[in-house]
């Protein structure tokens, strides 16, 4: 006969972040330093996309989707991060009909040097569905809408810092992932371009690069040279952003300035 592991009164309650993740499945995939597989438990050998069901000597991101591969590799970089506590990092990849939650430990030897690594997933995909049918639930006949971000959440040393919108000046894409700039400096974000342009006020920030996105209030200067255009942000060190030639005629049409500042020099 079964027991419960928990006295009556300490049982989770139903839907409580404990109670799912003791029913999530953890897929734990072990690798040395050149980031070969070494062992994996019997749930990552079921889940994750290989070809063959013995994958050991692979490189891991070769059995990775095209998609998530950028993101692995990040996760493994960060386990070699040199701030001493860095808050534990995750992110969710889509691997067919299926999505992960997916953490990097680093594994060192008495002495500390690193060994290899541990890579562990929990496949969230009945959570992540339960959520994307309540948000469905929810849409109205104008169409889905994603919340406006009051606040930025970057990672700073040991803490996840939630930075005020208002005082963000300009936001710089790097690769999948975001640095948020303000006047005290910038941070790390693993929120992407397009996650964070859809979820700002689109009146008071524009993406003016493919690179860039600025705080239209935060700009002190409007640069022409040469056909070219950047924007000098304020602060104790100013930063010129450039604008791209098709974001220009929105720019200054956003600022107000269409037919009084023209695009050319």
């Amino acid at each position: 006969m079964k027991t419960c592991p928990y006295p009556s009164s300490a049982a989770p309650a139903p839907n409580s972040w404990l109670y799912l993740l003791e029913r999530f499945d953890v897929g734990v995939v072990h690798l040395d330093l050149e980031l070969r597989v070494l062992g994996m438990n019997d749930f990552a050998r079921r889940s994750l996309p290989v070809e063959e069901k013995m994958p050991f000597g692979k490189i891991v991101t070769s059995f990775h989707p095209e998609s998530a591969k950028a993101k692995v590799k990040f996760l493994l970089g960060q386990a070699e991060c040199p701030v001493n506590n860095a808050p534990p990092m995750a992110m969710m990849i889509n691997i067919p009909e299926r999505v992960l939650l997916i953490k990097v430990s680093k594994l060192g030897d008495a002495l500390g040097a690193t060994t290899g690594y541990t890579l562990v997933f929990y496949d969230i995909t009945e959570v992540v569905s339960k959520e994307a049918e309540a948000g469905a639930q929810k849409e109205t006949l104008e169409g889905r809408e994603k919340r406006q971000l009051r606040k930025i959440p970057t990672i700073k040393q040991n803490r996840v810092l939630l930075v005020d919108v208002p005082s963000v000046s300009f936001i710089r894409s790097e690769g999948h992932y975001t640095w948020v700039h303000t006047g005290q400096g910038s941070q790390f974000c693993n929120l992407n371009m397009g996650d964070i342009e859809s979820r700002l006020d689109p009146q008071l920030f524009l993406r003016v690069h493919r690179s860039y996105i600025v705080n239209l209030s935060h700009v002190d200067e409007i640069i022409r040279d040469d056909g070219r255009m950047t924007l000098r942000m304020m602060g104790p060190s100013p930063i010129d952003i450039p604008v791209s030639r098709g974001s220009a005629p929105k720019l200054l049409e956003h600022m107000g300035l269409a037919g009084v500042v023209s695009v050319k020099s």
